[in-house]
């Protein structure tokens, strides 16, 4: 009853055109870059309208911190990048220096050594404004694309969200692109003032590149990597480099810009991700010699709107145009999974609808577009890209990103699906469009060249480059950054696609699949921890990658009683607290270990729905023998429902980059809805308290 009161009340949150929404914001850099970007452009109210930067102010006022700094996210403790970036953009949204808030903001700086000590995201935002020089930002070099694609370390081989973010930072670097009325503007004059400790002119820019606060420097700048931005910056600054640099800056730049408006195309001007969406934008404006009308310019401000989320407490920029397709592919294997498909036949066939519309470049439409044309091999090769038809994306199909635990879950999705009757009738009626089996053909094909050699799934393409790529990591606020690596999220959503797959279609690809599951499953054995745990890298943190670690291997083959199996168990065991939920933050990321009293702060008694939801997910698609355990479980997650059927909003469960929470607010829905389904379906009549 619980289950379906849940259904029933998420079910008002879908949308008409079959998803379901939810707030993915969190980390506080992203809204900067869009007002830097706003600003340079000439603040187009088309790109933020006045009543957008109230909202906008809003939520910055509402997120400082009591010691006047922000964090890199909303629960982390103030940074200087996070400080920095949000207090610049404060001031360009017009907040008035003199306000108390702003001036607690300005002392936090200050008393950090002002802007010269934060990380070099923020640093470059800065240069772009015209509020610090380029000699304060390490060299980027465009001209890196024109190395030879089997040079050892070419930018090609990178993690897909680390190079198309370096990409027009390169462009931007190489052009040394000033905000065109930086010299004039009183506000960035006052900015200059503001951001130091020392007048702005007397500040030896050169000598401060490599600046950053203990606390902004989690992943700090190895030897090697210091080395060669020493050697890089003789490069940009001896006269005797000037012809050659000249030479191939002009060609790097080039390539940038082909590269850049190719993933303007592929995304229809999505791109990636926020950070690289403004910075695209901007790259636009420049190629376009600041004509903010130019059709490039013009389309890219279009879809602006895709990136912003307004809630209670304002209005923010999201961590990507939204998580639509991921959140309605797991809805909706819950509401299979409670059996209750059929229960709610406008819900599944909407979603049904959403999924046939999503999946990349395989709709008459999608195909019919400019990113069509750049599937072709030639293209793929030229740009860097995977296969992307018969993908899904994280959140639509415009993005035409495909991932791999997005194309396995929305996979599953619809193989859910086709176990409704009145969803098959529907389609046979034609009511619904027809997702032929070509289709589905084309998801696996993505998911089995998606493999590594490893055994494990990436996220969007191939692991390209090597572990020593860490070593040249520029970033100091993230970690992990610079390759695609094998994830235990990953390599369940594939290998469970391709098992489910198989069942309904035994003959495709029979021996690959089989192979691939296999090698999978191995791949998952070889990342448990010592303590039965895994590791997760998009959620908080140990009962999420329990709980894919566990449903992966058993997929795989494993028995239920195996000593992997049986070890996960009794380390989630070991976590439950006394009010029967678990919880933890991310934190546990952060530090890679688990974090106890993660959710004193944002839960219920140290316990939380959604890492409550995760762990009985885990414990009883193993069957866990601990019957009690999971009792107590279920009872916590009935107990913290709403008479709505809604469960409360928690603290942040997602996490990226090893040290940056994100907001999922859908998963408080669906996680619980799910773990009791699937409770009740292993456990029955046990799980009452008379048992």
């Amino acid at each position: 009853d619980a289950a379906r009161r849940g259904i029933a009340f998420y079910s008002i949150l879908q949308t008409s055109d079959g998803h379901f929404a939810g707030d993915y914001g969190g980390p506080h850099f992203l809204l900067p870059g869009l007002v830097v970007a706003w600003y340079v452009m000439g603040r187009p109210s088309a790109m933020i309208s006045p009543p957008q930067q109230a909202l906008m102010l809003h939520y910055l006022k509402v997120h400082q911190q009591k010691d006047g700094g922000w964090g890199t996210h909303i629960e982390s403790p103030s940074t200087m990048f996070g400080t920095t970036v949000c207090y610049l953009a404060v001031r360009l949204l017009g907040g008035g220096k003199d306000a108390e808030w702003i001036k607690s903001g300005r002392e936090f700086i200050q008393k950090e050594g002002g802007a010269v000590m934060t990380s070099s995201w923020a640093k470059f935002w800065l240069c772009l404004i015209g509020c610090m020089d380029w000699k304060g930002h390490n060299s980027v070099p465009p001209e890196m694309w024109l190395l030879p694609n089997w040079f050892p370390f070419h930018p090609g081989r990178l993690w897909c969200h680390c190079r198309m973010v370096y990409l027009p930072m390169g462009y931007l670097y190489g052009s040394k692109f000033i905000y065109s009325d930086a010299e004039t503007d009183p506000l960035i004059a006052e900015l200059r003032k503001e951001l130091y400790c020392q007048p702005y002119n007397s500040i030896d820019w050169d000598s401060t590149r490599n600046l950053v606060a203990p606390m902004d420097n989690y992943s700090p700048i190895p030897a090697f990597m210091k080395f060669s931005q020493k050697c890089l910056s003789i490069y940009e600054n001896w006269k005797i480099f000037d012809p050659f640099r000249n030479a191939v800056r002009k060609a790097g730049l080039l390539f940038c810009s082909e590269y850049m408006k190719a993933e303007d195309l592929q995304t229809n001007y999505i791109n990636i991700g926020p950070v690289n969406k403004a910075l695209n934008m901007v790259s636009a404006f420049h190629a376009a010699n600041s004509d903010i009308n130019d059709p490039s310019v013009r389309s890219h401000i279009m879809r602006v709107p895709d990136y912003l989320w307004v809630a209670e407490d304002g209005m923010k920029m999201q961590g990507y145009n939204g998580s639509q397709c991921w959140d309605t592919s797991f809805a909706i294997q819950a509401v299979w999974e409670c059996g209750l498909l059929d229960k709610f036949p406008t819900l599944s066939a909407k979603v049904w609808a959403y999924l046939e519309r999503t999946q990349i470049l395989s709709t008459n439409e999608s195909q019919s577009s400019p990113a069509f044309q750049y599937e072709s091999c030639d293209n793929r090769d030229k740009f860097y890209r995977h296969v992307s038809k018969g993908g899904w994306p994280f959140s639509t199909s415009a993005h035409g990103w495909p991932i791999s635990d997005c194309t396995g879950e929305g996979l599953k999705g619809v193989l859910a699906l086709m176990d409704s009757p009145v969803i098959m009738s529907a389609v046979k009626e034609g009511v619904l469009k027809n997702i032929e089996p070509s289709r589905l053909y084309d998801a696996v094909n993505v998911i089995l060249t998606l493999q590594n050699e490893d055994g494990g799934w990436a996220t969007y393409e191939n692991n390209r480059g090597f572990g020593w790529y860490e070593k040249l990591n520029p970033s100091e606020v993230f970690g992990d950054i610079m390759i695609d690596y094998s994830y235990v999220e990953c390599s369940m959503a594939s290998l469970t696609a391709l098992a489910e797959f198989h069942e309904k279609f035994p003959r495709h690809r029979t021996k690959e699949i089989a192979l691939a599951i296999h090698r999978g499953g191995e791949f998952m054995r070889s990342i448990q921890r010592e303590d039965g745990s895994w590791y997760g890298s998009w959620a908080c943190c140990f009962c999420y990658g329990c709980w894919f670690g566990i449903e992966g291997l058993i997929k795989a083959g494993e028995s239920h009683n195996s000593p992997a199996i049986e070890k996960c168990c009794q380390f989630l065991l070991s976590q439950q607290r006394p009010n029967g939920g678990w919880g933890e933050d991310f934190t546990s990321c952060y530090d890679k270990d688990y974090a106890e009293n993660g959710m004193e702060s944002y839960g219920d008694e140290g316990s939380g729905v959604v890492n409550t939801a995760w762990a009985l997910m885990a414990l009883s698609a193993a069957k866990c023998r601990n019957v009690d355990a999971i009792r107590r479980g279920v009872h916590y997650l009935m107990k913290r429902q709403l008479d709505c059927g809604d469960w409360p909003q928690e603290g942040i469960s997602g996490v990226f980059n090893r040290a940056c929470g994100i907001t999922y607010t859908a998963y408080r829905n669906v996680f619980p809805i799910w773990a009791l389904g699937r409770c009740v379906a292993t456990y029955g009549s046990m799980l009452d308290e008379d048992h």
